[in-house]
C-alpha cells in the first residue's frame, strides 16, 4: 500500500478540523457514519420491520403533549403522488424505491453539493423533536421527528446575497405515482430563506426512532412545524436557493386557498372550511387552532408588520 508523506499530500486532500472533531456524534451508538451508510442499505421495504435511526438527543424545542399513536401517523397520510384517500399513501408507496437517495443542493449558492443520505446523518447531531403537525383539512397530529436544522444543510453551500427563498423539488416517478394532474408533479414547495433558516425547521430522516416510512416521505422531508402540513414537503430531492418566490404546487393549483405562506392561522378561514377548530387523530372533540400552531412565541417576529389575512 502507498502512504502518502506530508510533502505528497495537497491542502485540498486535508480533512478539515471541523469536519474530523465532528467525528465524536457518530462513534456513538450505531457506529457513526458507516453505520449510517449500513443503514440507509438496508433500509425497509414495505412489509418489513423498520431500522432504527442512529444515536439521537431529545430536543428543547419538542412539546411535552401526548404523541399521536404510531399505527395512525403511519396509516392517514397525505401524499397524493400515492393517491388521494388517506389510505391510499400506505398501501402504495411502498413501490418506491428510495436507495440510493441524493439531494442537490443547488442555485444561489457558493458551494452547490450532492448530498448522499448517509452524509445528511454527519452534517449535525440528529435530534428527536415531538411537534404538533396541522393539517389544512382540519385534523391534526404530535409527532416525534428525528432529523437535523435545515439551517445545517444549507450552511454548507453558503447562500448567496442574492438567494431571498428556498425552493423544495419532491421525487416523481410517473411508472408508479399517480398520472391524473391533480396537481403539478413533481410537487414542488417554497419557504422564504429565513424561514427555512429558523431553528425550528427540520429535514426529517425518521419518526418514532425509525427511518421514515415510505408514506411518510422517505427517506428525508421537510417539517415546518408552525404551516399547514402540505408546506412540509416529502421525498425531496432537489433544494434550490432562489431569487424570487417559488410556483408552489398547490398555490398554482388554487391560488386563493393555499397561499405561499400557509401559516396556521385560525383567523383566515378556508374558502370551504373554518379554520378555527382542529380535531387531534385519536380524539372525539375538537380543540382551538393555536396561532402559529402554537409556536408563536419562536416564530412570530419571522412576519412583523405583516398583514397576515392578506399573506396568508
Amino acid at each position: 500500500m502507498l502512504i502518502k508523506r506530508p510533502a505528497d499530500i495537497s491542502p485540498s486532500e486535508i480533512t478539515p478540523r471541523s469536519l474530523f472533531e465532528q467525528r465524536r456524534h457518530f462513534l456513538v451508538g450505531a457506529g457513526g457514519a458507516l453505520a449510517g451508510a449500513a443503514l440507509w442499505a438496508a433500509l425497509p421495504r414495505s412489509g418489513q420491520a423498520a431500522s432504527r435511526l442512529p444515536a439521537y438527543a431529545p430536543s428543547p424545542f419538542s412539546t411535552s403533549e401526548e404523541k399521536t399513536p404510531l399505527k395512525a401517523v403511519t396509516t392517514y397520510n397525505n401524499f397524493y403522488e400515492f393517491g388521494t384517500d388517506k389510505s391510499d399513501p400506505a398501501e402504495n408507496a411502498g413501490k418506491m424505491s428510495v436507495q440510493p437517495w441524493t439531494v442537490r443542493v443547488e442555485g444561489l449558492a457558493g458551494k452547490p453539493r450532492t448530498f448522499g443520505i448517509e452524509e445528511l446523518l454527519q452534517l449535525a447531531p440528529l435530534e428527536e423533536r415531538i411537534y404538533r403537525l396541522r393539517c389544512v383539512e382540519g385534523w391534526s397530529m404530535v409527532i416525534p421527528w428525528v432529523g437535523l436544522p435545515l439551517a445545517a444543510l444549507l450552511k454548507q453551500v453558503e447562500p448567496l446575497g442574492s438567494a431571498k427563498y428556498v425552493e423544495f423539488v419532491t421525487h416523481y416517478d410517473p411508472a408508479i405515482m399517480l398520472r391524473r394532474p391533480v396537481l403539478s408533479w413533481p410537487y414542488v414547495e417554497g419557504l422564504r430563506l429565513d424561514e427555512a433558516q429558523h431553528p425550528l425547521t427540520l429535514l426529517a430522516l425518521g419518526l418514532y426512532g425509525d427511518v421514515l416510512p415510505n408514506q411518510n416521505g422517505a427517506p428525508v422531508r421537510l417539517v415546518v412545524p408552525w404551516k399547514y402540513g402540505f408546506k412540509s414537503a416529502k421525498s425531496i430531492v432537489a433544494i434550490r436557493l432562489v431569487e424570487k418566490q417559488p410556483r408552489t404546487s398547490w398555490n398554482r393549483a388554487a391560488a386563493d386557498e393555499y397561499g405561499f405562506y400557509s401559516n396556521v392561522n385560525p383567523e383566515v378561514a378556508h374558502p370551504r372550511w373554518s379554520q378555527a377548530t382542529e380535531r387531534r387523530i385519536g380524539e372525539l372533540r375538537k380543540r382551538p387552532t393555536l396561532m402559529f400552531n402554537g409556536y408563536g412565541e419562536q416564530v412570530a417576529g419571522l412576519y412583523q408588520g405583516m398583514d397576515l389575512k392578506a399573506n396568508y
